[in-house]
């Protein structure tokens, strides 16, 4: 979660983001070779590459391997990351303690708001509805300052580079000057600033990864800038969002920031740096013990560590309480999902809309489970037992080599079950009364092993989204807050009193003991902070929702059936991730200071899932779940690639296959509809000869393909036209559009029949590749991804207008020349409420008034011509075939129709 998350083209995701594509070379950014004791300004030169070779020379820095005998993994001393380590003399002022006044880029800890007592917490999460200057300042300082701190814990520069030994996420390095990024590239697109700090940088620092899976190591591979250059980053960004808060807010009027206003940015980036505090501290807890320390400032430790604790078979009742179930409800009851558009506070984009869940009676455990309880399982030999696991669960933890929780460490002979216990920063006794961290695949595997323990009637399984809004108490209730905003936990000062009602904001720097603070009036123990809390559903999209065009691909990635839900917030949530609206996630396989508690219930779960291929949470007691099909990321699989490659292009056989085995685009038979092949090229040579009929041939005319896919239609317009700009929403299309470009070889597979394809190469079409610029973007909100002021002689958009959320947004804000510019639209009219709530859809209902017939075609001439000024210079049916298996096929006829701006109508309506 995070930082959003990318589903299968996080494998290509750092260069993709970057704009260069590679195969056998890495990286380099130059650096300078000044030696340093302190960050000094280098200025970055421009990217160069060189082949990888077993002969290059290797850092002189001595370098350890990770030492967890838990992790079948193992670095070796070839590993070309340490290509990053001796550079700028960096590694001397980054060992050891921070210099207070030389590693901060902000405000100093012990000069920040939120500074108290010797230690740094969080600020309350803010109300916006009438933000100052100065509270909008001591936010900005307290996140910025509370990040830097984090990454005052690592010692020395080795990990800012080495990655993390899952090799599921970038190095530090990259989250060090991710968060600077995305303030200067979102306050970017909302139109508060008009350019980079340092276009470089806010290209390789943009988009960071999802935890895709489990068993991809390959990433990462490339020489990235130096720390003392990444501090300079961050020091001209501090400085930039300061001039945006001194010149767009007044402490003498107080602005309200809504999700329209342009400083939704601004807050946008406080929220996503503070995930990122809490995503990062966990990888900090995760490397080795020698590689972080405890940064000035930080606080303690709850202190529960001091008592003293066995390292072996706890007892119950004694170093932990025994744990019972306790109804919730006895009857069943509604819940409301979904936060106010107009509540206070920064919202992401999931939380907004609603949902009604019916929950019926259910009784919960009334503490998470313990470290104490889990130790059961483990000494049983639960992670060597598979008829505990789901089979992507029994794969994880024999992949990783786990036999106990990845935060215990072994502190005795193998088989003597002794546990420590790891914090971000250090080891510990072991607290058998806090909540155990695990992933969602060790929850599930512990209440299958529960029910076989307890020989119940009823299986457990663990809370859903809904239920856990049950348990929470009724003062600080999704109902109570919606009627008074300051009842949300998080909105209050966080203290180190034992009194306080939830361990999150920050204020310890580990978990607590599950009976350390009140329960709620039912009874059950943290509810609220402790440690997240796994749930049955998916991360889903509440009715209503909508994407933020400023972020607008935030939490659509991670709608895929992949996702799992976690609610309540840990220790270190802080701000918006710890509010009572907060709806987060992640892979089943992650960690992220996480826990469980268990639920029963004679109901079938009221969870979300969603429609999946693979689906890593459906077991067989879980398929009574509600069902919600879901299309918000069909455009980030493998499958809709190879479907669009397929669809795209020719293609001919890979190097280890021969010619005579390649598979024809449609198998062959009778009347076979070969004239609906080959659609993107056709839609582009239509768009073509209408230019050329109605404009004649004249030099530089420029191309707008508009939901431009995976490139065939860009392209073929790059025959014609002298510049083409292609955009598309996924991030995928675009980077294997870019590689066919640079002449990569890419392959893909042609799907055959049920689980049976073949592997083909793309065929690199023949053109002016060079003419063809391929970006991501959003098609509703062009600014933040064109030229501003740029306008085209042609625009395309070849099945795209029913799959934007507004499509009349985009038809009002194309940016077509004024002098005879074409726009061809080509579409089949298939709405979908996944893609378009049906409040936008521009046909297919009926009136609510006269119950007359919608057609789109209708609707989209009045819009085009009564209101945008175009004529309609071309209308005809153009037939596509996609591919599914090579005995099924879509076939689409889609209604192109062609319109042109007059200059002469643009004269008339100024004159009007």
């Amino acid at each position: 979660m995070m930082l959003r998350h990318f589903n299968n083209k996080a494998r290509a995701s750092f260069l993709a983001t970057s704009k260069m594509v590679f195969r056998d070379a890495r990286l380099v950014s130059a650096t300078a070779s000044t030696s340093l004791l302190t960050p000094q300004k280098s200025k970055v030169q421009p990217p160069r590459y060189f082949s990888s070779s077993p002969s290059r020379k290797k850092s002189s820095l001595a370098v350890a391997d990770y030492e967890d005998d838990s992790e079948d993994v193992t670095l070796r001393a070839e590993d070309e990351w340490k290509d990053n380590l001796g550079r700028n003399d960096d590694n001397e002022w980054l060992t050891g303690p921070r210099d207070e006044d030389m590693w901060y880029t902000g405000v100093k800890p012990s000069n920040c708001p939120g500074f108290e007592n010797g230690v740094l917490r969080s600020l309350p999460f803010p109300n916006i509805s009438a933000v100052t200057r100065q509270s909008a300042k001591d936010y900005l300082d307290n996140s910025w300052t509370l990040y830097e701190m984090l990454f005052a814990g690592l010692n020395s520069e080795e990990y800012f580079y080495r990655p993390p030994i899952h090799g599921l996420r970038h190095p530090q390095i990259f989250y060090y000057g991710h968060t600077p990024c995305l303030y200067i590239n979102k306050l970017r697109v909302a139109g508060v600033l008009d350019k980079p700090v340092n276009a470089y940088f806010e290209s390789i620092f943009e988009v960071g990864v999802d935890e895709m899976l489990w068993d991809d190591m390959h990433k990462n591979d490339m020489i990235w800038p130096t720390v003392s250059e990444v501090y300079e980053y961050r020091k001209e960004v501090y400085a930039t969002i300061v001039e945006v808060i001194d010149r767009e807010l007044s402490d003498v009027t107080p602005t309200c920031v809504t999700q329209d206003h342009p400083l939704w940015a601004l807050f946008m980036g406080f929220e996503h740096e503070r995930i990122h505090f809490e995503t990062s501290s966990v990888l900090f807890r995760e490397a080795p013990l020698r590689v972080v320390q405890t940064p000035k400032y930080w606080p303690p430790l709850h202190p529960s560590v001091n008592r003293s604790s066995p390292a072996k078979n706890p007892e119950d009742g004694v170093h932990y309480p025994s744990n019972r179930m306790i109804a919730a409800i006895e009857e069943e009851t509604m819940v409301e999902l979904g936060k106010p558009d107009d509540f206070p506070t920064y919202g992401w984009d999931n939380e907004y809309g609603e949902r009604k869940v019916k929950v019926p009676p259910f009784s919960a455990s009334k503490y998470m489970i313990t470290n104490g309880e889990f130790y059961e399982f483990v000494k049983s030999g639960g992670y060597t037992e598979k008829k505990y696991w789901c089979d992507n669960g029994f794969a994880f933890v024999n992949h990783r080599n786990l036999r106990w929780p990845f935060f215990w460490k072994p502190a005795g002979p193998a088989g003597s079950h002794e546990y420590k216990l790891r914090t971000i920063f250090s080891e510990v006794d072991m607290p058998w009364d806090w909540p155990v961290d695990v992933t969602y695949y060790e929850a599930k595997a512990f209440c299958r092993w529960k029910d076989e323990q307890d020989m119940s009637a009823s299986s457990t399984r663990l809370l859903t989204e809904a239920e856990h809004h049950v348990l929470r108490d009724k003062s600080h209730s999704l109902e109570s807050v919606r009627r008074a905003p300051e009842a949300d936990l998080v909105m209050m000062k966080a203290t180190n009193s034992t009194q306080q009602i939830a361990n999150f904001n920050f204020t310890f720097g580990s978990h607590n003991p599950v009976t350390a603070l009140p329960p709620t009036a039912m009874g059950h123990y943290d509810v609220m902070g402790n440690a997240w809390e796994w749930t049955e559903d998916h991360f889903n999209p509440l009715e209503r929702f909508r994407i933020h065009p400023v972020y607008s691909d935030f939490s659509t990635p991670c709608f895929d059936g992949k996702h799992s839900m976690i609610v309540g917030g840990s220790f270190i949530s802080t701000g918006d991730e710890a509010s009572v609206f907060a709806r987060f996630h992640f892979r089943p396989h992650f960690l992220q200071h996480s826990g469980f508690r268990l639920v029963t219930s004679e109901s079938p779960a009221p969870a979300t899932h969603l429609e999946s291929e693979l689906n890593p949470q459906q077991t067989i007691e879980d398929k009574e779940v509600e069902t919600l099909s879901s299309s918000n990321n069909v455009y980030e699989s493998n499958d809709s690639l190879n479907m669009y490659l397929g669809l795209h292009y020719t293609y001919g056989a890979t190097e280890q296959e021969g010619d005579e085995d390649v598979v024809p685009p449609m198998i062959p038979h009778k009347n076979a509809p070969l004239h609906g092949l080959h659609f993107p090229q056709r839609v582009a040579q239509l768009l073509t000869g209408l230019v050329q009929q109605h404009n004649g041939s004249p030099s530089n005319l420029r191309a707008l393909d508009l939901g431009c896919a995976v490139g065939g239609s860009s392209f073929e317009l790059a025959k014609y036209f002298h510049e083409v700009d292609a955009i598309d929403y996924s991030h995928q299309f675009v980077d294997a559009a870019r590689r066919i470009q640079s002449g990569e070889h890419v392959s893909f597979e042609i799907p055959l029949e049920a689980n049976l394809s073949q592997t083909v190469e793309v065929q690199r079409p023949s053109s002016n590749h060079d003419k063809v610029h391929f970006q991501q973007g959003d098609a509703t909100n062009l600014d933040g991804c064109l030229e501003e002021g740029k306008r085209y002689d042609a625009i395309l958009m070849s099945n795209l207008l029913c799959r934007l959320p507004d499509p009349l947004k985009c038809l009002r804000s194309l940016p077509i020349s004024e002098q005879n510019g074409i726009v061809l639209m080509v579409s089949p009219y298939s709405w979908l409420e996944e893609f378009t709530h049906q409040s936008q859809w521009l046909g297919g209902y009926h009136d609510p008034v006269t119950n007359e017939p919608i057609w789109s075609s209708n609707q989209i001439e009045d819009a085009m011509k009564n209101e945008l000024g175009y004529s309609l210079i071309h209308e005809e049916e153009v037939p596509c075939v996609i591919r599914e298996h090579q005995r099924k096929y879509q076939y689409i006829v889609s209604h192109a129709t062609a319109w042109q701006k007059k200059q002469y109508m643009a004269l008339n309506s100024n004159v009007q």
